[in-house]
């Protein structure tokens, strides 16, 4: 269960303290104090209702039991296999190496002598140190990057 007796007496304290507020202006000492003893019990005996109810609402979930023997070593380790694909990747190296065999129309090859010749790696310019640079060049640039 949550918590202790306490609890309990703290909750049947405020019922003692709540009746008595509300009594003591209609009736005498005797019966607020004859209601107020009422009214801790009272609130004493729901307050263990309403911790027994917290306690089944907050617990937290079981785990059930596993079925079979087997099952309990299911999930504890992972066996990753790849599947034998070297027969299929043969065949492929193979199929590759005939159609490179076989005679190309001459179209085709001067396609791609075309396509390579059109190639050209990127070639950029190197960036030049700025030693020897003078100093009203370098305030040039800097306004220049700055946006002034």
């Amino acid at each position: 269960m949550l918590g202790t007796w306490r609890w309990n007496a703290v909750f049947g304290g405020v019922g003692v303290v709540l009746t008595a507020a509300f009594s003591f202006g209609s009736n005498p000492v005797a019966v607020v104090m004859l209601r107020s003893f009422y009214a801790f019990v009272a609130f004493f005996v729901l307050a263990y209702a309403a911790r027994a109810l917290l306690a089944y609402i907050l617990r937290p979930p079981t785990l059930a039991p596993s079925q079979s023997g087997q099952e309990d070593g299911l999930g504890a380790q992972f066996d990753a296999k790849t599947p034998d694909e070297t027969d299929d990747l043969n065949q492929l190296l193979k199929s590759q190496l005939q159609e490179g065999a076989t005679a190309q129309p001459p179209e085709e090859k001067q396609a791609k002598a075309a396509d390579a010749a059109q190639f050209r790696p990127l070639k950029p310019p190197q960036l030049l140190s700025t030693k020897n640079s003078q100093p009203e060049e370098l305030a040039k640039a800097i306004r220049h990057l700055t946006g002034e």
